[in-house]
């Protein structure tokens, strides 16, 4: 399923009060997903890494009654008591067998020694998966059957959406609209010998192209790193490939006539031909796109090829859906609303 889509089981999952897993590679976003459902919810969310606790950080340390000669839990402070929100139990089969063991009950009953998780609360875990190398340990058939399983698949369309309103950098969304087979080079792409080569590669090196590192360097080139250290301090980030790719791609960027000079004259401005620049100068006027200007810019996008004004229009009401109402854009929308929508 696609990141939106996964939003919305979720969302339905929650209603139901039945707990969700999501399978997925590592960098993808699945924490990204249930914290964004959290926020567009408005109600709390408890990450907590399995991976990284042992059974009594989650049971609670015991104590002793020595009147009345029992033993009883003390509840972690970290779990919730009242309210509503999500509990996610992240890296869940990553944790130790004992670790699983103590979520098993939470999960199943609700419970945990004597601590019970309040109504409001529901529980989603997520998951690596055991193909892509990650640390996994087998999930008793018992645990996996209390959760409703959902695989989750990066869709350029859906990152791309999140990236126009998330402050990803122009160069780095631009870049994965002209390449949008490195979003995620874990991806395997058909079932050839040379494709799973290609992955098995992948999964022995230091850095790779994920969602997340992806968002990651957008968060480096935004510092404008001197040109003697980019190159290699993008290997660092996604890899040799990817880098080497991206650094291309920066050259057509770097060229592009300034923006706001073009917005002047939009009439007669030049039309680049490439396609590299194409999606840097379609992606850039996108976020440069306002209520004022907006006559300027479908000016200027009606002389690009179709399916680069289409990929400008749809990027800057993705980034501001008041742009919708201008008569500029709606002009232009009737004109293509069979490509449009």
């Amino acid at each position: 399923m696609r990141p939106s889509q996964i939003a919305e089981a979720i969302n339905l999952c929650i209603e139901a009060n039945q707990p969700v897993m999501l399978h997925g590679s590592p960098g993808v976003g699945k924490s990204a997903v249930v914290r964004q459902v959290a926020a567009q919810r408005g109600i709390k969310l408890i990450d907590l890494r399995l991976s990284q606790l042992d059974p009594v950080d989650l049971r609670g340390v015991p104590s002793v009654d020595t009147k009345k000669h029992i033993t009883s839990w003390n509840t972690p402070c970290f779990l919730p008591t009242d309210g509503e929100g999500i509990l996610f139990l992240d890296e869940i089969n990553s944790a130790a067998q004992a670790t699983q063991a103590a979520a098993y009950q939470l999960v199943l009953d609700r419970k945990l020694g004597d601590y019970v998780l309040p109504p409001g609360w529901v529980i989603i875990a997520a998951g690596n998966r055991s193909t892509d190398r990650a640390i996994v340990n087998q999930m008793s058939t018992a645990l996996k059957n209390r959760f409703i399983h959902l695989n989750y698949e990066v869709n350029n369309d859906d990152w791309c959406g999140w990236a126009l309103r998330n402050d990803i950098a122009v160069e780095v969304l631009g870049f994965i609209r002209f390449r949008p087979t490195l979003l995620n080079e874990f991806e395997q792409r058909n079932d050839s010998k040379e494709e799973r080569e290609r992955v098995q590669r992948l999964k022995d090196a230091q850095a790779f192209a994920t969602p997340r590192s992806w968002e990651f360097l957008s968060k480096v080139v935004q510092q404008k790193p001197s040109a003697d250290i980019e190159y290699e301090l993008y290997t660092g980030i996604v890899g040799e490939g990817a880098a080497a790719e991206f650094m291309g791609y920066l050259k057509y960027y770097r060229d592009l006539p300034n923006l706001d000079a073009l917005l002047m004259n939009p009439g007669a401005a030049k039309v680049p031909e490439e396609p590299a620049t194409l999606y840097a100068l379609a992606t850039g006027l996108a976020t440069k796109a306002t209520q004022d200007n907006m006559e300027r810019v479908v000016k200027y996008a009606l002389r690009l090829p179709p399916e680069f004004q289409v990929l400008l229009m749809k990027d800057a009401i993705t980034r501001d859906n008041d742009l919708t109402q201008t008569k500029a854009f709606n002009d232009w929308a009737i004109k293509n609303a069979d490509v449009m929508f």
